[in-house]
C-alpha cells in the first residue's frame, strides 16, 4: 500500500527532490586540483532535505515535486518512503529525467556545485495540483524552496489556495536568494538565510548573523533566521528583540543540508510549541550535528 494512502500530511515541502552526488576531498582544495577522497549518492534537494529531517523529528511531511518515471526516479521515490516522507502528490513527468545536484566539498566546506533542477522547472504550477484535490484548504506549514522558477514564487504569493498557510521560506542558494523578493514585498512568511544570502536581501554586507536578520525585517520581513556557519545564528522579528545562538565547535565532516536540518529542527520546535529561544537553540545544534556527521533527533 502506497504509504501516504490514508495518512494527511503535517507540512508540505514545495520544491526540488533529486539525487545529490557529493565528493569531498578531506584536505584543503586549490582550483583544477585533482584529488582522491569518497563520492556519494543520497537523496536531496532542499525539500527533500527538509522533509527527511522533518521525519525525523516524528512529523508527517509530504513533498510537492516532479520526478522522473526513469529508473532513478523510482529508487528516489522509493528512497523518501523509506525515510518517512509522503510521495502519493508528486508530479511525475514519463517525459523528463528525474533531477540532479552534483557538489564539491574540502575540508572547509563547499567548493562549488551546479543543480541540474530542469524537471522541476519545466512542471512549473503543475506541483501544486494537489492543493485543489486532496490538500485543498491547507492552512499548515509549508515550505517552500527557492528552486521552483520565478513565475512560480510570485504566483504562490497570490495564490488563495495557500493564503492561510504558514509560509517557511528557503532560498536554496545565494544565487537565487533574489527570487524571494515578491515574498518580503507581500510581507509573508518566515526567510531562512544564510548571511550571504541575507545581505543579497538587504542589499549591503552585514557584519554577523543578527544585523543581517534585522536588516532583512528592516525591508519588510516580518521573521528572518539567519546562520553563519560556525559564528552565531539569529532570529530578528518585526517589532521584537533579536535572539542569538552560538551552535557548539564540532569537526566537519560534511556541509551540504546543513541549512534543511536548521530549518526542520526550527519548525519542529515550532509546532511543538516551544520557546523562540529554545526553538533557535534545537535548530542551531541539529545543524551542528548535522555537519559533524551525525543527524538530530
Amino acid at each position: 500500500m502506497d504509504p501516504g494512502m490514508s495518512t494527511r500530511p503535517d507540512i508540505l515541502c514545495i520544491g526540488a527532490m533529486l539525487w545529490d552526488v557529493i565528493g569531498r576531498a578531506p584536505r584543503r582544495m586549490a582550483p583544477g586540483a585533482d584529488v582522491p577522497g569518497r563520492i556519494r549518492h543520497m537523496p536531496g534537494g532542499v525539500a527533500l532535505n527538509v522533509a527527511v529531517a522533518l521525519a525525523r523529528w516524528g512529523l508527517a511531511p509530504a513533498v510537492l515535486s516532479a520526478v522522473g518515471r526513469d529508473p532513478e526516479g523510482a529508487a528516489l521515490v522509493a528512497e523518501a518512503e523509506r525515510l518517512g516522507v509522503l510521495t502519493r502528490w508528486l508530479t511525475r513527468d514519463g517525459g523528463l529525467p528525474t533531477d540532479c545536484y552534483m557538489g564539491i566539498e574540502d575540508s572547509q566546506g563547499l567548493i562549488a556545485a551546479i543543480a541540474d533542477a530542469h524537471g522541476l522547472e519545466a512542471a512549473g504550477a503543475t506541483i501544486l495540483a494537489p492543493l485543489d484535490d486532496d490538500l485543498a484548504g491547507w492552512t499548515g506549514p509549508v515550505v517552500l524552496d527557492g528552486n521552483v522558477t520565478e513565475d512560480l514564487l510570485a504566483a504562490i504569493v497570490r495564490d488563495a489556495r495557500l493564503g492561510a498557510a504558514d509560509l517557511r521560506l528557503v532560498p536554496a542558494s545565494p544565487g537565487k536568494a533574489e527570487r524571494l523578493e515578491p515574498l518580503i514585498a507581500a510581507r509573508r512568511g518566515c526567510f531562512y538565510l544564510n548571511r550571504l544570502e541575507a545581505e543579497i536581501l538587504a542589499g549591503r554586507a552585514c557584519p554577523d548573523a543578527a544585523s543581517a536578520a534585522e536588516a532583512v525585517v528592516a525591508r519588510g520581513a516580518a521573521r528572518v533566521l539567519v546562520t553563519d556557519g560556525p559564528h552565531p545564528a539569529a532570529e530578528a522579528i518585526a517589532n521584537g528583540p533579536t535572539l542569538i545562538a552560538a551552535p557548539p565547535s564540532v569537526a566537519v565532516a560534511r556541509v551540504t543540508g546543513a541549512g534543511d536540518c536548521f530549518l526542520a529542527a526550527h519548525l519542529a520546535a515550532g509546532i511543538a510549541n516551544r520557546p523562540r529561544d529554545a526553538a533557535l537553540r534545537q535548530a542551531v545544534e541539529a545543524s551542528a550535528a548535522h555537519v559533524s556527521g551525525r543527524d538530530m533527533p
